[in-house]
C-alpha cells in the first residue's frame, strides 16, 4: 500500500526546497559573471574524482589540501553563490541537501538563466570529506590540449566524443585569461599560425599586450552572455579562443561534422548538451571515498 499523501509531501519537501533555494539564489545574484562561473565550477568538480563538491573545500584542516590552489583552478569563481544557497537551505532543511547537489542544480539554473536549455537533475549526491589537489593539477582538461588528448580524458569519465564536443559548448559563455589563450593567438611565429583567423589573433594579442596575463577575453565574442551555438560558429570561422577550443575543428578532424552541425542547428546542440550534462553529473566519487552532507560547503563537518 502506498504511503499517505502527507508522508509523500514531507519526503518531497527537501527536493522542493532545494530547487527553490537554488533558483532564487542564482537569480538574485545576477552579477554578469556568476552564471558562467557556477557552470565552470561544476565541470571542475566533476572532473576531479567525480561530482562530490571537493572543489569547494578550503585549506581548513591538515587533511584538506584545497583544489582551489591548483593552477587550473586559479581563476574559478562563484563560490559565494553556492555558499549563500547552502546557508539558506540549512535554515529550511538542516543537514539534508548536499553541496554537490546544490552545485549540480545551480549549473542547470545558470544555463537556463543565460537563455540555454534545461534538464532534470537527479539528486542524491554526497560531499567528499577531502580534496585532491594533485588530481586537480593533472586530471582537468588543459586549455593547451589537442583533440586526441581531450577525447581520451573525457572517455576516462565515461563521456564519449559527442559528449565532449557538446560539453565544450559551455564556452559559449564566460571569459578566459590571456595566460591560457596566448599560446594560441601568438603561436610559434608570434602571429598565431594557420588554424586561427589572422584578424582575430591580432585582436587578442592586443588584449594581452594591454592587460598582461590576467587580461580577460570572451570565449564567444558575438554573444558572450547568451547560451547559444555561436561558439561553434566561431570555431568554423577559426576564431576559437583557446588551443583546446579550436582543436575541435579544422583539417578534417574527428569532430568537424559535429561542430558544423551545432553551428547550424542550435536545437541539436542544446539537446546534446543537456544529455551530456546529465551524464557528467552522474560521475561518482571513487568507491570508498568518505562522504557526508556538509553543513558548510567550504568545510568538512567536525564530527
Amino acid at each position: 500500500q502506498p504511503p499517505p499523501l502527507r508522508q509523500l509531501l514531507r519526503q518531497d519537501l527537501p527536493q522542493r526546497a532545494a530547487h527553490r533555494a537554488v533558483r532564487d539564489g542564482v537569480q538574485v545574484r545576477r552579477r554578469p559573471g556568476d552564471g558562467p562561473a557556477v557552470l565552470r565550477l561544476f565541470f571542475h568538480d566533476c572532473f576531479v574524482n567525480g561530482c562530490d563538491a571537493s572543489v569547494l573545500l578550503d585549506n581548513a584542516t591538515p587533511f584538506v589540501e584545497s583544489e582551489k590552489d591548483a593552477e587550473p583552478n586559479d581563476s574559478l569563481g562563484g563560490f559565494d553563490v553556492i555558499e549563500e544557497i547552502k546557508s539558506h537551505l540549512e535554515h529550511s532543511c538542516p543537514a539534508t541537501v548536499s553541496c554537490a547537489d546544490i552545485l549540480a542544480l545551480a549549473s542547470r539554473d545558470a544555463v537556463a538563466l543565460l537563455e540555454g536549455p534545461t534538464w532534470n537533475v537527479q539528486l542524491g549526491r554526497k560531499d567528499a570529506r577531502g580534496a585532491d589537489r594533485d588530481a586537480a593539477e593533472n586530471d582537468l582538461p588543459s586549455p593547451h590540449e589537442n583533440v586526441t588528448s581531450l577525447i581520451t580524458k573525457f572517455a576516462e569519465y565515461g563521456l564519449d566524443a559527442r559528449d565532449m564536443a557538446a560539453l565544450s559548448g559551455a564556452h559559449t559563455v564566460g571569459t578566459a585569461r590571456c595566460l591560457h589563450y596566448k599560446d594560441h593567438v601568438y603561436g610559434n611565429d608570434g602571429e598565431g599560425g594557420a588554424d586561427i583567423d589572422p584578424s582575430f589573433a591580432e585582436l587578442r594579442r592586443w588584449t594581452c599586450q594591454a592587460g598582461g596575463d590576467d587580461a580577460a577575453a570572451p570565449f564567444d565574442e558575438q554573444t558572450p552572455m547568451r547560451f547559444d551555438n555561436a561558439y561553434y560558429k566561431d570555431l568554423v570561422a577559426r576564431r576559437g579562443l583557446l588551443t583546446s577550443d579550436q582543436a575541435l575543428y579544422g583539417c578534417g578532424g574527428p569532430l568537424d561534422h559535429l561542430v558544423e552541425m551545432y553551428s547550424k542547428d542550435a536545437n541539436a546542440f542544446e539537446k546534446d548538451f543537456a544529455r551530456a550534462m546529465v551524464k557528467m553529473g552522474a560521475i561518482p566519487p571513487p568507491p570508498g571515498t568518505p562522504v557526508e552532507v556538509r553543513l558548510k560547503c567550504s568545510l568538512v563537518n567536525m564530527n
